[in-house]
């Protein structure tokens, strides 16, 4: 058995180690799980959490470590969670994005930890909220979180973030995807990165009238920035800073970014209580009382909604 309190301790004073024990805890949803969340719970809810999205290649990896570099230089410390695709052998993560990010391995101010998503959808771990909360009470001012490289209906990010950056580049077919629905309507920052690249500036047109097209804001309402960078050399990472924290003082403003954080708990609760629904309901596969609802249905005596109602309180009768 792990020692929470000692733990939480050692991680608020921003020990590598304890971080990463917690964090481990979190994706192994270890029995002290529910003791580490509540240790965490005063301490969580200070950091900023900036998602990063778009398509493989768009240079996720390569954006989050320039943002590190910016925010360390304004004297903030970092942390982030880089979502990789899961090994089909081991279950870890396939591409480990601390290696792209090894400039910053021995900053005692930046804390980089991969996760796998373990066939997880929507470009992000299932532990994912859980592990943010870790850096946050950790002492992190910024939690960079870059997800799997998505597809258009993997958005996931929006709903675990306080402001979500949609990453595109010139000549990887975004411009097609921006006249659909999906990835591109989650933004509240975008990024056309490789801009030194031919084609940058219409990716920039074609986004910025997609934004057009789909706007139905009123005054004072947020509109999408789009930046346009080179990370690999830094250009333009300044401007993307600068967009983030307009977005946050927004927010702030506007009573946005408490809205979306209640909001982003919920899912959390949410989350949490249907799965533990779901694993009580397949603890009676085999049960005599599955079995029985079964029959009610073949014999016609009862509809699945019914049988699942019936089901569900039970279950919920029976819950400790």
């Amino acid at each position: 058995m792990v020692d929470v309190p000692t733990l939480v301790e050692q991680a608020r004073r921003g020990g590598p180690r304890a971080v990463a024990r917690l964090i481990s805890l979190v994706e192994g949803a270890s029995p002290q799980l529910r003791e580490v969340m509540a240790a965490l719970a005063p301490l969580a809810g200070h950091a900023y959490v900036v998602g990063l999205t778009g398509s493989p290649g768009v240079g996720k990896s390569t954006s989050t470590s320039a943002l590190v570099t910016a925010y360390r230089k304004a004297g903030k410390r970092v942390g982030v969670l880089a979502v990789d695709p899961s090994s089909p052998f081991s279950g870890g993560a396939l591409l480990g994005d601390r290696v792209r990010m090894s400039d910053h391995a021995s900053d005692p101010g930046v804390y980089i930890r991969s996760m796998a998503t373990r066939g997880h959808l929507g470009g992000l771990a299932r532990s994912a909220p859980q592990a943010v909360r870790v850096l946050d009470a950790a002492g992190c001012d910024v939690v960079l979180v870059e997800t799997v490289g998505v597809g258009q209906s993997e958005v996931e990010i929006a709903s675990q973030a306080d402001t979500s950056v949609v990453m595109l580049a010139p000549g990887m077919g975004d411009g097609i995807q921006a006249a659909k629905a999906g990835i591109l309507e989650i933004g509240d920052v975008y990024v056309v990165n490789k801009a030194d690249r031919d084609g940058a500036d219409a990716t920039a047109r074609e986004l910025n009238h997609m934004l057009g097209l789909g706007e139905s804001r009123g005054p004072g309402d947020w509109r999408p920035p789009i930046v346009k960078t080179v990370a690999a050399r830094g250009e333009g990472v300044d401007e993307l800073v600068e967009a983030l924290e307009k977005h946050r003082a927004w927010m702030e403003e506007h009573g946005v970014l408490a809205a979306r954080r209640t909001a982003r708990a919920a899912r959390e609760v949410e989350t949490i209580a249907v799965a533990a629904l779901r694993e009580r309901i397949a603890d009676l596969h085999g049960d005599r009382r599955l079995e029985a609802l079964a029959e009610r249905i073949v014999a016609g005596r009862l509809d699945p909604y019914g049988a699942a109602d019936e089901l569900v309180a039970g279950v919920t009768a029976a819950a400790p």
